[in-house]
This record gives structure tokens, C-alpha cells and sequence, in this order.
């Protein structure tokens, strides 16, 4: 039995210790927030933060996580209420097809936090996940947003 903390909450699972974090969360623990893409770390639509920084789950094994914290798209609002990357992304029109969202979200807000009010060059650096859609133009309107406020 491996205890994980996800969202501020211990789980316990008996998943294989190599099993990707991604797969724990949408299988074990019912999170499906996060999804699934491309299983090499490439799409970032899997992105969730392990201590407060942007990590791919489909390639971060049970047993690295440790004691160390997750967060997942699900852990973001406090109280009911979305975070301020949340609400820009609303309030920019960002999601189209929505896969990509969570991770977008969560790797927007990682930026947030290291970077408060990050430049255009700040934000395509730190974006690297992948949207076919094409919102890129959203997102980062949606960023700047977020920073303001």
C-alpha cells in the first residue's frame, strides 16, 4: 500500500510503485481531471504540480512522488471558488475543445507562482503544452489577466 497526498488529502492505493502518477490519479482515485495525451510528456495535457511545480504525470512514477504534494486541476479552487487563472481563462474564452485545459490551467498557474507577472517571452518559454485548437493567442491573454489580479 503506497499513501499518497493529493489535493491536501491522503490516499492510500495498492498500485505497482511504477505505475505513472496519471494513471493512479484517473484509475485508482477517480481524479480525472487530468488527462491523458500523448504518454510521453510532450502534449502536457497530464500537467499537474508536485510541490507546487508543473510536472507531467504520464511520466512521473507512484514511487518518486514520495511525500511530497499533488495538486490536480480538482484542487485548485478553495472554497468553491476557482483561482484567478481559472477565472481569466473563463473570462478570455480560452477553452474550445477543453482537453487541454487542465494542464494548460495548471501549468499557467505553476508560472504564476514562480513568475507573478510574467512577459509575452515569459509565458511562451513556460507554455510548452499543446493546444489543437490553436487558443495560444487566449491563453496568454488569459495569463496577463490572472497576473493583474
Amino acid at each position: 500500500m503506497v499513501a499518497i497526498t493529493i489535493n491536501g488529502k491522503v490516499y492510500n492505493t495498492n498500485a505497482d510503485p511504477r505505475t505513472p502518477l496519471l494513471w493512479v490519479l484517473r484509475d485508482d482515485l477517480g481524479l480525472t481531471g487530468t488527462k491523458y495525451g500523448c504518454g510521453v510528456a510532450q502534449c502536457g495535457a497530464c500537467t499537474v504540480h508536485i510541490d507546487g511545480v508543473a510536472n507531467r504525470s504520464c511520466q512521473v512514477p507512484l514511487n518518486s512522488v514520495g511525500r511530497r504534494k499533488v495538486t490536480t486541476i480538482e484542487g485548485l479552487a478553495e472554497n468553491g471558488k476557482m483561482n484567478k487563472v481559472q477565472e481569466a481563462w473563463l473570462a478570455q474564452d480560452v477553452p474550445q475543445c477543453g482537453y487541454c485545459q487542465s494542464g494548460m490551467i495548471m501549468a499557467a498557474t505553476a508560472l504564476l507562482k514562480t513568475t507573478p507577472k510574467p512577459t509575452d517571452e515569459d509565458i511562451d518559454a513556460a507554455m510548452t503544452n499543446i493546444c489543437r485548437c490553436g487558443t495560444y493567442q487566449q491563453i496568454r491573454a488569459a495569463i496577463h489577466e490572472a497576473a493583474k489580479g
